[in-house]
């Protein structure tokens, strides 16, 4: 669907739930990601169905995330309804290997620019468990603004966004 310097997005697929259940086993991965009450492969099965479902009706969905140097698929981002809101959520894991590395920031800024520029949003928003501040910090650079702390997925969350007007009125895009 997208590309980014690093980065390749393309659509998951049925195919995919193995690879997405292997990766989101880890308890480390897992951990900020609702643990394994939302990461296991029941779950994940009816997960994998919504990402795929948003395709049709929003035009865009989370994404399997490819390193590009070698295709390994090393996790997972993109954009989504967040559950019951009528908001549209920017969401990313990353596999425990590629940490570290700025990925979480160049997928987020890249369905960002996407969400904007192509899909036409003015808000997108994002959620992560209050102590993830790994997650946290990649929202405030890229210039999202905590709002509050709310629920979802089960999880107390912190809840920020951006329009698109504060999105390129940043001086971070030009860096």
């Amino acid at each position: 669907m997208i590309e980014t310097e690093r980065l390749i997005f393309r659509k998951f697929t049925l195919d995919d739930l193995p690879l997405l259940i292997e990766q989101r086993s880890d308890p480390d991965v897992n951990r900020y990601l609702g643990g394994t009450k939302l990461q296991n492969p029941e779950a994940l099965a009816k997960r994998i169905r919504f990402y795929i479902s948003c395709y049709d009706s929003h035009g865009f969905g989370s994404c399997a995330m490819l390193w590009k140097p070698t295709g390994e698929v090393i996790g997972a981002a993109g954009l989504q309804p967040l559950e019951d809101t009528g908001e549209i959520e920017i969401g990313y894991s990353i596999i425990k290997k590629f940490w570290g590395l700025g990925i979480g920031t160049e997928a987020a800024r890249g369905w960002l620019d996407y969400g904007f520029n192509t899909a036409g949003l003015d808000r997108i928003v994002a959620v992560a468990q209050t102590e993830h501040t790994a997650s946290r910090h990649i929202m405030e650079k890229l210039g999202m603004r905590y709002e509050k702390n709310e629920s979802h997925y089960g999880i107390e969350c912190a809840f920020y966004s951006i329009s698109k007007d504060e999105y390129f009125s940043k001086e971070h895009l030009t860096q």
